[in-house]
C-alpha cells in the first residue's frame, strides 16, 4: 500500500516537474526569440546601402561585416530551448532571414497574456507557429 502511494506521489511530482520545466523554456524561448527579432531589425534598420538588406546567416548578427569597424546586433547565437540545440527553422525571402522559430511540435502552455508584439501566439496550436519576425519598415 505504502509503495503504491509513493509511486502515485512520485508521478504526481514528475507531471509538475515536467510542466514546471517547460514553463521555463518556454520563457526563454520568448526572451531569446525576442532577441532574434530585435538583432534582425537593427542588421536592416542599420544597412549602410539602399535598398536595406535582411542577414543571409544568423552569425551575421553576431559580426556584422558590411561595416570597418565590428558591429554586433547579437552578442551570441542562442540555441533553440525547445529542441535542445536542432537548429531554428528560418523565415527567408530570397536568401536573407527575416525572422526565426522553434522547430518544436509540442503544444505550448502559456496561451495568453503575451506581450506587444507577440499577441498572436495565442492562437498557436504550437512552439514552431510562434514566428519571431521583427516588425521594421523602410
Amino acid at each position: 500500500m505504502v509503495i503504491a502511494i509513493s509511486g502515485i506521489a512520485l508521478a504526481g511530482v514528475g507531471i509538475v516537474w515536467h510542466q514546471s520545466a517547460q514553463r521555463e523554456r518556454e520563457s526563454e524561448l520568448l526572451y531569446i526569440g525576442d532577441q532574434y527579432s530585435k538583432a534582425i531589425s537593427s542588421y536592416y534598420l542599420s544597412s549602410p546601402t539602399n535598398p536595406k538588406q535582411y542577414p543571409k546567416s544568423l552569425e551575421a548578427l553576431i559580426l556584422d561585416k558590411r561595416f570597418q569597424n565590428k558591429k554586433r546586433h547579437l552578442r551570441k547565437l542562442y540555441p533553440d530551448p525547445m529542441t535542445h540545440g536542432k537548429p531554428w527553422g528560418l523565415i527567408k525571402q530570397q536568401d536573407q532571414i527575416v525572422g526565426i522559430y522553434s522547430t518544436s511540435k509540442e503544444t505550448p502552455i502559456k496561451t495568453s497574456q503575451f506581450q506587444p508584439p507577440y499577441e498572436g501566439f495565442a492562437e498557436a496550436k504550437t512552439y514552431s507557429d510562434w514566428k519571431f519576425v521583427p516588425n521594421v519598415s523602410n
